[in-house]
């Protein structure tokens, strides 16, 4: 009966058959249903297919009736071609229903049926024995169909019933309400259950469904499937003693023309229990009979761009995981019908963010071709997904029956077949661009809770269009630093990292990027490229983040054009090669394991705090992966990532030095070659701590490392910024004895080596002494890093930090605090960029983050400060009551004991202090954190970043 039913249209499509008229037709060379079909047409219209299948004793009966919702034209009368799905059933006055399954129960059959818009299907599978049997009984229902007012009212009460069930399902009441603003005249407007105020009226309509039956049951209409162990010269035959006196009728109606849209329109169903929202967009798209060709290149387009391997669909299920159900439904119809691509969300909050994701990458389809091997790889995998899917009888009699409703014929396969193979991408940036459309679209959404502030104001798809949607040839961004310097430094800076992880390939990014600049190109293999780079001194490494991948190239200008042509065949035309990428993959399992996990504890604890920060999230992992996530990775995965991320669109170039234009040139000319398209950036939303949470990570060892923060909505380009810097290098700046915290901890209590705050990520602090450039993120977390304390003073330097944190917020810094603060960050400016490398490398920052150059964005903004600005930035970005914290240590039971009692916390010192600072040392080491046991986790080193 009717459901709502998702039909694989693209693997139908493939069906590769021969077409013959009364006698087989000889085999085409290549095949994908091995089968000699027979076709006749009966002088009373009947159309009739017979198809041996092979499989042995079976027969499957389809019989396509071109009746569907869409033949309801008249007023109040929707409905009807469902109805009689159900009436079908009530039996004749020779084979009354009780007859009827009577003769269906012996012979063993199944038996149903089912109503789209355009088409009902009435099937059976039975033993092949009952062939006669079955062709007799089923023209006497379809010639001489008996039903009395009592019955007919009765069915009318059970279609409205199962209205009634339907409607107890969003996504049914979410496609009639779609269809209802998506049409104005056409019968499509109505689902093929029909509109609610005609199904109430059935019961009234007895004389109306005669009407109807003799209009629409007759053999003009109807073609009939034989398909299984059968032979076409006994079973035509049959088919004419049965069905050959069933009359022609003479009816015929005007479907009506529905005109131009004139979209965007938005409709809302608002559900009265409690059910997860759901988006829709749909666009008013191709018909399928007579535009096959455009069929296929829409259904394709859809499958690619928001089907289930598309980054969309990745980005919004797997790695931000705001929606649970994601896709796209297009099926074919006689007339324009919709192309509709639908989320359910986790959230209503997430409504308008969803459905502008949905949009943007319409515009992207618009504006950017698919690469011929994705479209290659789609038209496969769809043929062997037919394949897979044709393994009896009535798979094959089901392709052939969804496509009778067309012209009747056993060759339109093959004509869509033909068209899928013959798609270029330039077709489906076509379909595309006439049927994706604002005109065209119909947003649809339903929800219990109300939804996001602005979704029903749909904006116009040109506002989402893709920086980087030139065309091959046109100007990649390049940012250039001239000097007279000889060395030239170049950054190949794509807008991809870590945070495009797939799910369970955590670690890909980097990998990808390894298998780039530490492993060979087609042409040459890694120990021939180091030898050839030898010689003249060139570097050429790999940074990866959470957001970008940065290629850096390091060459003397007298060498530049042999250096280019080796690195960008790395990168352009890379090797890929199976002993290279096991190499690298365990490397960086190595570094995962080895040196993060079991040699690192305060990188390891840094690390830790971004995962409980960001946990869930695209930055929920670190760039290196997980071990899972890295055993999970394969070779294919670097290919498809490389080539899916590493385009135009994401790239930016940064030179400086002597590079004189005709490395320019050369560089926007090979570089001009890479796809198109753009990743778009990944949504991330932080998890604000509950009072203070902590992690121990139980590790056997010697010191114990702690990080603490929280998030922050500041970065680089936030009017605080410079602002919360001056108070961050107060507080703590990295390795440097004019922090406080490094006072307070080291230099008075000699508790630790070094104590320090940071408001940007600092990946690699342990390192060095000023952080990396390429390193700019959307997120940023406020971490306090105490570098390690003895086992005996984990709880006090935690008293300690939190201690100077609070003072801090609430008391903010003096003028003199204040003045040194801003003149050490005024010159030290200058040393952040004080080399060729890291002053193209904050450029490209400066270009991530929308900001001037960083010298003189920073002096200047710092120039303008005053004390109380600062203070006002402390207080509203920073506070001590809610943070995360994770500590590193060998006894984490005892830990966890003296953090949940809040005991006191004794320091004891091999040298006389000052009566202040025992004073002091009393109130801190008393100080209640209040955390309860159940915001103390402990985790075995070996679990943190397994999976």
């Amino acid at each position: 009966m009717l459901a709502i039913r998702k039909l694989a249209i693209l693997c139908l499509a493939l069906a590769s058959m021969p077409l013959a008229a009364q006698t087989p037709a000889a085999k085409p060379a290549a095949e994908i249903l091995p089968f000699d079909a027979t076709e006749k047409t009966l002088p009373n219209g009947l159309k009739v297919i017979i198809v041996p299948t092979g499989f042995p004793n079976i027969v499957s009966l389809y019989i396509n009736v071109q009746t569907g919702s869409r033949n309801e034209v008249e007023p109040g009368k929707s409905g009807f071609a469902h109805f009689f799905e159900h009436m079908m059933f009530r039996g004749t006055e020779k084979f009354p229903n009780e007859k009827y399954q009577e003769i269906m129960t012996k012979s063993g059959a199944r038996t149903n049926a089912n109503t789209w818009d355009d088409r009902t299907i009435y099937h059976m599978t039975f033993a092949k024995e009952d062939l006669e049997t079955m062709l007799m009984v089923e023209a006497d229902r379809f010639e001489n169909l008996d039903y009395s007012v009592e019955d007919f009212k009765t069915e009318a009460r059970a279609v409205l019933g199962e209205y009634n069930k339907n409607s107890a399902n969003p996504i049914s009441k979410l496609f009639e309400v779609q269809r209802d603003s998506a049409y104005d005249q056409h019968t499509y407007k109505h689902t093929t259950m029909g509109f609610l105020e005609d199904i109430e009226d059935m019961p009234n309509q007895f004389e109306y469904s005669k009407l109807f039956f003799d209009r629409w049951y007759r053999p003009e209409y109807t073609t009939i499937i034989v398909a299984g162990d059968v032979d076409a010269a006994r079973a035509i035959p049959l088919v004419e003693k049965y069905w050959g006196g069933w009359e022609r009728g003479s009816f015929k109606t005007e479907i009506p023309v529905e005109p131009a849209p004139k979209g965007p329109e938005y409709a809302h169903v608002p559900w009265e229990t409690a059910t997860l929202p759901w988006v829709s967009v749909g666009f008013h798209a191709p018909a399928f009979q007579g535009s096959e060709k455009e069929y296929a290149a829409m259904d394709t387009l859809l499958s690619l761009w928001f089907g289930p391997t598309s980054e969309l669909y990745k980005k919004l299920v797997q790695q931000e995981q705001i929606v649970d159900t994601f896709g796209a439904s297009y099926n074919p119809r006689i007339d324009p019908t919709l192309a509709t691509i639908i989320a359910r969300l986790k959230k209503p909050e997430d409504a308008v963010y969803v459905r502008d994701q949905i949009l943007a990458t319409v515009a992207t389809a618009r504006t950017t071709a698919v690469e011929s091997d994705e479209l290659a790889d789609a038209i496969s995998n769809a043929r062997y997904q037919f394949v897979r899917g044709l393994d009896n009888t009535e798979s094959i009699a089901t392709v052939l029956a969804e496509f009778a409703q067309y012209e009747r014929a056993y060759g339109t396969i093959n004509r869509l077949y033909a068209a899928m193979i013959s798609l270029t991408p330039a077709d489906l940036q076509n379909v595309a661009r006439t049927y994706l459309t604002d005109e065209r679209m119909i947003v649809t959404t339903l929800s219990h809770q109300p939804l996001a502030e602005g979704i029903a104001q749909q904006p116009r798809l040109a506002s989402f269009v893709p920086a980087s949607s030139q065309s091959a040839g046109e100007e990649i961004r390049f940012i250039t630093q001239k000097s007279v310097l000889p060395q030239i430094n170049m950054k190949l800076q794509f807008d991809v990292g870590s945070a495009h992880d797939p799910a369970g390939k955590e670690g890909l990014a980097r990998l990808a990027a390894s298998m780039i600049a530490g492993a060979g190109s087609k042409s040459m293999r890694i120990d021939e490229i180091n030898q050839a780079l030898f010689p003249m001194a060139g570097t050429f490494g790999a940074q990866v983040d959470r957001e970008m991948t940065t290629f850096t190239g390091r060459i003397h200008t007298d060498n530049w054009k042999s250096f280019l042509d080796i690195v960008l065949d790395q990168l352009m035309e890379p090797g890929l090669r199976a002993e290279d990428f096991q190499r690298l993959k365990d490397a960086q399992k190595n570094a995962l394991v080895q040196d993060l996990r079991a040699n690192n504890d305060e990188e390891l604890g840094k690390e830790r705090l971004q995962w409980m920060v960001f946990r869930g999230t695209p930055y929920g992992h670190p760039v290196v992966g997980t071990e899972a996530g890295i055993d999970a990775i394969t070779i294919d995965d670097v290919r498809d990532f490389v080539t899916r991320h590493y385009s135009r669109g994401n790239l930016t170039v940064g030179l400086a030095g002597n590079a004189p234009d005709a490395l320019v040139t050369h560089l926007r000319r090979e570089l001009g070659t890479l796809p198109g398209g753009n990743t778009p950036s990944p949504t991330v939303a932080a998890r604000a701590p509950q009072a203070v949470e902590v992690e121990i990570i139980d590790k056997s060892t010697r010191a114990v490392a702690i990080s603490l923060g929280f998030p922050i909505a500041v970065t680089r380009s936030h009017p605080d910024f410079a602002a919360l810097s001056v108070a961050r290098a107060w507080l703590g700046e990295h390795r440097s004895s004019m922090s406080h915290l490094y006072k307070r901890i080291r230099e008075v209590r000699g508790m630790n080596y070094g104590n320090y705050a940071y408001i940007e990520a600092f990946p690699g602090g342990m390192f060095t002494m000023t952080p990396n450039a390429n390193v700019a993120r959307r997120a940023q977390i406020f971490e306090i890093w105490i570098r390690p304390v003895v086992p005996e003073n984990p709880h006090m330097a935690l008293r300690i930090a939190i201690h100077e944190l609070q003072k801090l917020v609430e008391s903010g810094l003096t003028a003199e605090q204040f003045e040194t603060a801003r003149e050490y960050l005024m010159k030290n400016v200058y040393v952040l960029t004080s080399d060729q490398n890291r002053q193209i490398g904050y450029a490209l920052d400066s270009e991530f983050y929308g900001i001037p150059e960083y010298t003189q964005f920073m002096r200047s903004a710092l120039s303008k400060l005053t004390v109380d600005d600062v203070n006002r930035a402390v207080k509203k970005h920073l506070q001590w009551k809610n943070l995360f914290v994770v500590v590193i240590a060998d006894d984490a039971t005892g830990l966890k004991q003296a953090l949940v009692s809040d005991q006191f916390s004794p320091i004891k010192y091999d040298a006389e202090k000052p009566a202040a600072l025992l004073e002091e040392d009393q109130i801190i080491g008393a100080r209640k954190l209040n955390i309860p046991a159940s915001r103390v986790t402990i985790t075995p080193v070996e679990n943190v970043f397994a999976k």
